[in-house]
C-alpha cells in the first residue's frame, strides 16, 4: 500500500509554516510608538474555556480543518470541516468533525487544567447521539459486558494544552495522549480502508499478523524471540516496547524483519528508524539494502522505498525513513537544512541542556509515522529530546544493548526481550574477553616538575606551544593527566607496555626478529579528547616503529586533516591498515568493526551504559576467513583483550545524566549580557552549565579565590540558577505572588523574570567576579611534562576478581543466615513455616532490606559475582525483574543447582506442566493457551495470582474475569492455585 502523503495544503485552514534557515540569535526589533494588539492580548480577556476553544480552533486549522459555527455550516467548504456547537440528541457538542460531509468524530473542549479522563463519558454521549438525518461513519463497539454501542469513530478530549484521542475503530479503543489533532486526509484514508474491510487503522490490522516461522538459518533464537514478543506487545496495544539485546546480536537485522512484517502484513504506511548519528544511518541503510525478504528472493529496497534522511524533506513514497533525532527536530522547526556536522555528531554530544520544545508543523504532522524504532540512541534522547518522540502519534520501539534507568521508565518498563552479554557469549553470538590491567606510577599518583626546568605550555584548542621556566615546584595528581598536564612519558610507558606484552596477550601469533608481534591485532584505543588522541597517535607511531598507516585517529575532527572519518572507519573495518584506531566517541556506540581484538581504555568512564557500549566494540564475532583478510596470522577470534590503563574495570560505574557540553556564546559575552540585564531562561540555563564546567576544573586555590570574590561558593550560585529554571519552583513562586492556585501565563512569566534576576545577581552585580571567571577560563592551559620519567607498576591479567566475588557472596549468605528469622521472605525460603506461600510484598520487603545501607549488595552485582565464580552454573542476568531475588536466595541456600532468571524458571516449569496436561488428555484451545501464557507472565513478575486480578490489564483487554470463567469454568480458582504452586512456589 502506498504511504499516505505527509501533508495536503489544499484544504488547510491555516497558512503552512514557511521553511526557515537554521536558527540564529534574534536581533532587537525597531522601537514602535504603539504596540499592535496580538492574539495573546485577546486571550487575556477570555473565559478559561473560551481560551481553550480559541486554542483548539487554531490547532484544528493548522491541521487542515475548516472551523465553522453551526449556524454558518458549509460542509462543501473542504475535505475536513469542524462544526462548533452542532445540536445532537444529547445536546450541543463542542465540535463535530466531518470528512467529505460525513460526521466522523467529536471533540469535547475543557478549560486548561481539567483532568480529561473524567469527561470521556461526555464525549461518548455525543458520539452515540449524532442526529439520524446526518450522514455519518459509524462503528459498532463491543464492550466487556457483552453490549454493543454504535458511534462515530474518532473522539478527542482537549484543553488546547493537553489532548487525548480515542479511535473506536481499534480492537480495544484506548485513549492516548497526542500532541495535536490529526489531519482530515488521515481519517479519509482510514475510513476508505475500513470500508474495504482491511482495517482502518494500524491497531486494527496488527491482530492479523501471521505467526512468525522460526527458520534457524535465517534468524537466531534471540532474534526470533524478540520479534515474537514485540508483536505480542503490539497486539496487546502497548504503545511502547523495549528490546534489550547484547552488542552484535543482530538488533538491526531483527528490526528490518519487524519493518517488513508490519509493512507487508499490517500495511504500516511509514516507519521512522532513528539512529544516533549519520554514519550509523548509512550503516543501517546498507543493512536494509542487503536484507532479503523471506520467501521472495528480493531485497527489501526492491520491494519498498527506504530513505536516508540527508535533507530536511521526507519522500512521500518512503516506507522506511532513516535519520537522526536532531534532523527530525530541525524538520519540525521548519528549518531548510541541518548542517552536516550536526548530523554527524551523536545526539548525546550535541544534546541541549534542557528538554527541547516542539511546535506543530503541517509539513510533518503527528501521523507522519506509524512506528518509530529508536536504535542505540543515548539515554538523553529520552530526556532532553523526549518531546520530539512524543510529537508523533506512533508506536515507539526501543533497541538497545545497555538500557539506563531513564530508558526503562520511558518505555513504561515494557521490556519484551532481555538478551544479555552472558547469554550472547553462550550462544556464540558474542566473544568473551580478558582484562589486562596496566598501571604506572604517574597514572596512579601524578608527579612533580621541579622549579628551574624550562617547561612547555600548550593551548588546548590551538595546540600552540610556548616555553617557560617554572619558578616553583609544579605538582599534579592523576586526575590532572591529559587535562591540565600531558605527561608524555606516561603515554609512552603505556604504549610501550602494550607493545611488549602483545606476545603474552596473543601467544599463538607470529613474531618478528625483535620477538614482537608481526601483525598487531586490530586495536581500538579510547582517548579523553581530540588533543589526547593526537598525542597518543604521535607517540604510538614512534614507539611501534611503524609508519603513518599503522596508527590513525578516527574522531569527528579527523576531517580537519583532509581525511573523511567514514573512509578511515571503513578501512579500519575491512583493510589491513590501519592496525590501531584512536578515537574519543565516534566508534564508541553502534559502529560495527568485527575484526577488533583489543580495546584499550586510556580514559575513565563513569557511566555503566557508556562503558558497556565501548566494551561492546570488541565483542563482535567474525568468520575465520574474514578475520584472516585483515589479520593474516589470526586463526580464530574467540575472545578479545580489554586493556585497562585507567582502572575503569575496578570502578563502580553509575548512571549519569550529562550536563550541557556545547558552547554557545563565549563566556565573556554571556557574562556581559547578564550584567546588562539581558536575562532569559536559555541564558540562565547556559550560565549554570558553564559555571559547573569551571567549578569542576579549578583547583583548591582558584576555588578559594573565587569564593572570596563572590562571597559564596560557585556551587551555591549554580544551585540558584538551576532552581530558577525549575518549572515547579516557578509555578510555586507565581502562586505565592499572585495569591491564586491557578496563576495566568503572564503571572508565571513575571515570577520567572524575578527568579532569573535574583539568580544572576551574584554575577551581574559583581564585575570583579565576572573578570575573574573569564581569567580562570583563559588559564586552562596544558602543561607538557617532558621531565618526569614513568615506569610500569603493574602489567598483568586481573586475577583478584574471583577473590572479591567469593567475599561478596559469602557476606550475602551471612546476611541471609543472620536475618532468616526476621524477614518474612527468608522465613518462607528457609522452609519455616512450611505451609506459607511467598508473596510479592514479601519479596519487596526482602529487596528493601538487602538494598538498605550500609549493605553493598545489588542483584546485578550478586549475579555477576556468581558468574565470576562458576559461569557454568549461571545463565541470564539479574535484569530489572524483582522476583529474580528469589532465584538468588534459592541458589545461595543451595536449593537450586543453577542460577537463572526467575521468569525463565517459571516458563520452564510452565512448559513442563503444559506437556503433562496434554499427556493426561487435556487439550487447550488457542484462546485458553493465550490466557495461560498471560497468567504465567503474571506469576513470573508477581509470584501469585488471584481471580480478582483478572479484572485488571492485561486480562481486562481479553475479556477480564468474566471471559476467564467462561473458558475455564468453576475450576478457575483451582487452576490459578495449581499454576502458582507448580510454577512460582
Amino acid at each position: 500500500m502506498r504511504p499516505a502523503p505527509l501533508a495536503d495544503r489544499g484544504h488547510s485552514g491555516a497558512r503552512p509554516r514557511e521553511a526557515k534557515q537554521p536558527s540564529r540569535p534574534s536581533q532587537p526589533s525597531p522601537r514602535r510608538a504603539r504596540r499592535a494588539v496580538t492574539p495573546q492580548d485577546e486571550r487575556d480577556y477570555l473565559h478559561p474555556e473560551q481560551k481553550a476553544r480559541k486554542r483548539i480552533d487554531e490547532m484544528l486549522m493548522a491541521a487542515g480543518w475548516i472551523v465553522q459555527d453551526y449556524k454558518a455550516v458549509n460542509l462543501y467548504a473542504g475535505t475536513g470541516v469542524a462544526v462548533r456547537e452542532l445540536i445532537t440528541s444529547a445536546g450541543p457538542a463542542d465540535y463535530v468533525l466531518f470528512v467529505n460531509r460525513r460526521a466522523v468524530g467529536v471533540i469535547e473542549a475543557k478549560k486548561k487544567g481539567t483532568t480529561l479522563s473524567g469527561v470521556e463519558w461526555q464525549t461518548i454521549k455525543y458520539q452515540t447521539n449524532v442526529p439520524d438525518e446526518l450522514s455519518a461513519f459509524l462503528v459498532d463497539r463491543k464492550r466487556d459486558d457483552g453490549s454493543t454501542i454504535r458511534c462515530v469513530s474518532y473522539a478527542y478530549e482537549s484543553t488546547g494544552d493537553e489532548t487525548w484521542f480515542t479511535c473506536h475503530s481499534d480492537p480495544e479503543p484506548t485513549a492516548r495522549q497526542v500532541h495535536w489533532f490529526h489531519r482530515p486526509e488521515t481519517f479519509e484514508s482510514q475510513i476508505a480502508d475500513a470500508e474495504k474491510g482491511v482495517g482502518g487503522t494500524l491497531r486494527a490490522r496488527i491482530p492479523a499478523l501471521p505467526a512468525l516461522t522460526h527458520d534457524p538459518g535465517r534468524l537466531r533464537d534471540a532474534q526470533f524471540v524478540a520479534i515474537t514478543n514485540l508483536e505480542r506487545s503490539l497486539k496487546h496495544n502497548h504503545p511502547r516496547a523495549l528490546i534489550q539485546m547484547a552488542p552484535g546480536s543482530g538488533k538491526t537485522f531483527a528490526a528490518a524483519n519487524i519493518c517488513e512484517r508490519l509493512i507487508a502484513h499490517s500495511q504500516a504506511k511509514r516507519i521512522l528508524f532513528l539512529v544516533d548519528r549519520a554514519n550509523l544511518g548509512r550503516q543501517t541503510l546498507k543493512e536494509f539494502q542487503g536484507f532479503e525478504v523471506s520467501g521472495s528472493g528480493r531485497k527489501f529496497t526492491e520491494l519498498y522505498n527506504v530513505q536516508h534522511l540527508t535533507h530536511n524533506k521526507v519522500d512521500p513514497v518512503a516506507s522506511v525513513c532513516i535519520g537522526t533525532i536532531q534532523r527530525v527536530f530541525s524538520m519540525l522547526r521548519g528549518e531548510a537544512e541541518l548542517p552536516d556536522d550536526l548530523d554527524e555528531e551523536s545526539a548525546y554530544e550535541i544534546g541541549p541542556s534542557r528538554p527541547v520544545e516542539v511546535d506543530y508543523n503541517s509539513e510533518l504532522p503527528i501521523e507522519a509515522f506509524d512506528v518509530i524504532i529508536i536504535d542505540e540512541c543515548h539515554r538523553s534522547i529520552y530526556g532532553v529530546w523526549r518531546q520530539v518522540l512524543e510529537y508523533f502519534d506512533a508506536f515507539l520501539i526501543g533497541l538497545t544493548a545497555t538500557p539506563g534507568k531513564q530508558t526503562f521508565g520511558f518505555f513504561n518498563k515494557n521490556l519484551v526481550m532481555e538478551y544479555g552479554f552472558p547469554q550472547a557469549v553462550a550462544d556464540g553470538v558474542n566473544v568473551d574477553f580478558d582484562v589486562f590491567r596496566l598501571s604506572t606510577a604517574i597514572s596512579e599518583s601524578g608527579s612533580t616538575i621541579e622549579a628551574g626546568y624550562w617547561t612547555t605550555f600548550r593551548d588546548r584548542e590551538t595546540r600552540d606551544e610556548r616555553l617557560e621556566q617554572v619558578d616553583e615546584d609544579l605538582a599534579y595528581d592523576e586526575n590532572d593527566l591529559d587535562k591540565k598536564v600531558v605527561a608524555k612519558d606516561q603515554i609512552r610507558t603505556i604504549i610501550r607496555a602494550i607493545r611488549d606484552n602483545l606476545p603474552a596477550m596473543f601467544p599463538d601469533r607470529d613474531l618478528d626478529d625483535d620477538a614482537r608481534l608481526r601483525h598487531i591485532p586490530k586495536t581500538l584505543i579510547f582517548a579523553k579528547d581530540d588533543s589526547h588522541a593526537e598525542d597518543i597517535v604521535r607517540i604510538a607511531r614512534e614507539e611501534l616503529g611503524k609508519g603513518n598507516d599503522v596508527v590513525a585517529k578516527i574522531t569527528y575532527r579527523s576531517s580537519e586533516g583532509g581525511s573523511k572519518p567514514e573512509d578511515l572507519l571503513q578501512a579500519f573495518r575491512t583493510s589491513y591498515y590501519p592496525r590501531i584506531a584512536v578515537t574519543v566517541d565516534m566508534i564508541a556506540t553502534g559502529t560495527d568493526v568485527k575484526p577488533i581484538e583489543m580495546v584499550v581504555f586510556m580514559r575513565m568512564v563513569r557511566s555503566r551504559n557508556f562503558f558497556e557500549q565501548m566494551k561492546g566494540r570488541g565483542v563482535r564475532t567474525i568468520s575465520d576467513s574474514d578475520l584472516q583478510v585483515v589479520t593474516p596470522d589470526a586463526a580464530h577470534k574467540d575472545r578479545f583483550v580489554l586493556v585497562d590503563a585507567v582502572g575503569v574495570t575496578e570502578t563502580k560505574l553509575i548512571e549519569t545524566t550529562p550536563l550541557e557540553r556545547k558552547r554557545g556564546v563565549p563566556l565573556d559575552k554571556l557574562l556581559h549580557q547578564v550584567a546588562l540585564g539581558q536575562v532569559s531562561e536559555d541564558l540562565v540555563s547556559t550560565l549554570a552549565s558553564r559555571l559547573a564546567r569551571i567549578e569542576s576544573r579549578i583547583g583548591a586555590g582558584e576555588r578559594e579565590r573565587l569564593e572570596a570574590i563572590a562571597g559564596q561558593s560557585l556551587k551555591s550560585i549554580e544551585h540558584g540558577l538551576i532552581e530558577a529554571i525549575d518549572p515547579d519552583r516557578q509555578l510555586a513562586a507565581a502562586r505565592a505572588t499572585s495569591g491564586t492556585e491557578d496563576p495566568t501565563d503572564a503571572q508565571i512569566d513575571e515570577a520567572k523574570a524575578v527568579m532569573f534576576a535574583e539568580a544572576v545577581m551574584p554575577i551581574a552585580a559583581n564585575p570583579e567576579l565576572r573578570e575573574a571567571l573569564v581569567d580562570v577560563q583563559r588559564s586552562f592551559d596544558q602543561v607538557i611534562d617532558e621531565i618526569s620519567m614513568d615506569e610500569i607498576t603493574r602489567a598483568e591479567f586481573a586475577v583478584d576478581a574471583r577473590a572479591r566475588a567469593a567475599e561478596y557472596v559469602e557476606s550475602f549468605k551471612a546476611f541471609l543466615d543472620e536475618h532468616k528469622d526476621e524477614i518474612t521472605a527468608l522465613q518462607v525460603l528457609y522452609g519455616r513455616p512450611y505451609s506459607k506461600r511467598l508473596t510479592y510484598e514479601d519479596v519487596k520487603e526482602l529487596a528493601e532490606a538487602i538494598g538498605r545501607p550500609p549493605h553493598p549488595w545489588t542483584p546485578e552485582r550478586l549475579w555477576e559475582a556468581y558468574e565470576t565464580l562458576d559461569a557454568s552454573k549461571v545463565r541470564g542476568s539479574a535484569g530489572t525483574v524483582l522476583t529474580n531475588i528469589v532465584s538468588l536466595v534459592r541458589f545461595t541456600l543451595g536449593d537450586e543447582d543453577e542460577l537463572a532468571p526467575f521468569p525463565e524458571q517459571v516458563n520452564e516449569r510452565f512448559e513442563a506442566w503444559i506437556i503433562q496436561q496434554e499427556s493426561a488428555g487435556r487439550a487447550f484451545s488457542d484462546e485458553e493457551l493465550e490466557w495461560l501464557y498471560l497468567i504465567r507472565d503474571h506469576l513470573a513478575a508477581s509470584l501469585s495470582i488471584e481471580s480478582r486480578e483478572l479484572l485488571d490489564p492485561p486480562f481486562s483487554q481479553h475479556g477480564g474475569l468474566g471471559r476467564a470463567k467462561e473458558l475455564f469454568g468453576p475450576g478457575l480458582n483451582e487452576l490459578l492455585d495449581e499454576l502458582g504452586e507448580v510454577t512460582a512456589a
